[in-house]
């Protein structure tokens, strides 16, 4: 049986490019980067190098590159680093549909005594930027938004959100997870202090992250203990992921125009048959403004656990929402915000899309799940028949 994975919002197929690119330094140079030997400094070449590949999909300098183990990583760094450098507790302004990596860190920065402000969002997952003006005040130090959104796809307007909030005297982190490798980033234009990226959702291994932190952005040590990072996260490189790290970067940057013209008619005719075929169905978030490969469907009336494991028999991958909160029985914060009734809430499935996908698996997928959603409507309670 065929695997039709759609669930590359969650994780991504390794690119064998990457593992090509990773496997002698697992092998033959395994060095240390900070050893003083030749042997060690070779292998720091590969690192360096690295460090301009994910530069460069970003826009950004080299030097403002500091590799981590992944995005919740940088997350928390972003916004503990900042807000211990500030040497007090301010005001941070963040959204109510974050991913939890930023909502728990703001949120447990709240009880140290920060003062938070979780900005809503409409029905199409979109932010009210006079809102957003509004909760600006003296004590604002941080403002942090996702670029795109996990679950929904939906695209926070950072370019014109970042000049706005930097006008008012705020630094600004953008979780830009979703985003790198499928809209294009580039922070000499977007004016951003901190952004977060995460290696295993475009095409490298998980375990590898970056935070870009602009020149002169004051934040506090991550991790102490060595040089390492320009200090800010101690501890010997993790060689073999930071040089695949930055293979997929580039190679980002050389199918970026595939995410249009390929993987976004994927999504695309997905979506429209399936709401052409089964009833009672509804797509969440603003169906324009969003990544190419994202689409969240709610199947009214039956459950998207059971929905997935009715997929999951023909082997077909998706997802309910965030795979940090998959294990919950609650319908996802995201959805939840979006105003969906409660009767669609729970039949939420996401399904993403890579340039790895191809128009069998759409053809796979409108085969069986109107099986499936006819079998569960048959069985549900919340339908008299």
């Amino acid at each position: 049986m065929k695997t039709v994975y759609l669930d590359n919002n969650a994780t991504t197929q390794v690119a064998p490019e990457v593992i090509d690119a990773m496997l002698p330094f697992f092998r033959d140079a395994w060095g240390n980067p900070s050893s003083m030997h030749s042997f060690g400094g070779n292998v720091k070449k590969h690192v360096d190098k690295a460090r301009e590949q994910v530069a460069a999909l970003l826009g950004a300098d080299p030097s403002e590159i500091i590799f981590t183990s992944c995005g919740s990583e940088s997350n928390n760094m972003a916004l503990r680093g900042v807000v211990e450098a500030s040497g007090r507790y301010p005001h941070i302004i963040s959204s109510c549909v974050e991913h939890p990596a930023v909502l728990e860190v703001a949120r447990y920065l709240n009880k140290k005594g920060c003062r938070l402000t979780e900005l809503k969002v409409n029905g199409g997952g979109h932010l009210d930027l006079d809102e957003l003006k509004a909760s600006i005040s003296p004590s604002s130090l941080l403002l942090s938004l996702m670029w795109a959104n996990n679950e929904t796809g939906v695209i926070f307007p950072i370019d014109e959100i970042a000049p706005m909030a930097k006008e008012a005297g705020l630094l600004v982190h953008t979780d830009a997870v979703q985003v790198a490798g499928k809209i294009p980033i580039d922070v000499k234009k977007v004016p951003v202090d901190l952004l977060s990226i995460s290696g295993h959702k475009l095409h490298a291994p998980k375990g590898v992250g970056v935070l870009y932190i602009r020149k002169g952005t004051k934040i506090s040590p991550f991790i102490l203990g060595g040089h390492q990072e320009r200090s800010l996260r101690a501890g010997t490189e993790n060689v073999p992921y930071i040089v695949g790290m930055g293979k997929a970067c580039e190679l980002a940057m050389e199918h970026m125009d595939e995410e249009q013209t390929l993987v976004a008619p994927l999504r695309d005719r997905l979506e429209k048959e399936i709401l052409k075929i089964c009833p009672d169905t509804r797509v969440n978030g603003d169906p324009n403004a969003r990544l190419p490969n994202t689409t969240n469907i709610s199947f009214e009336f039956i459950e998207g656990e059971a929905i997935l494991l009715g997929m999951n028999e023909h082997g077909i991958c998706a997802s309910s929402g965030s795979a940090c909160t998959s294990g919950s029985l609650e319908p996802s914060h995201v959805i939840r915000a979006l105003g969906v009734p409660y009767t669609a809430a729970h039949g939420s499935i996401r399904f993403s899309f890579s340039r790895y996908n191809a128009g069998e698996d759409v053809d796979i997928v409108l085969k069986h799940l109107p099986g499936v959603i006819d079998r569960l409507r048959k069985l549900s309670p919340f339908i008299k028949h």
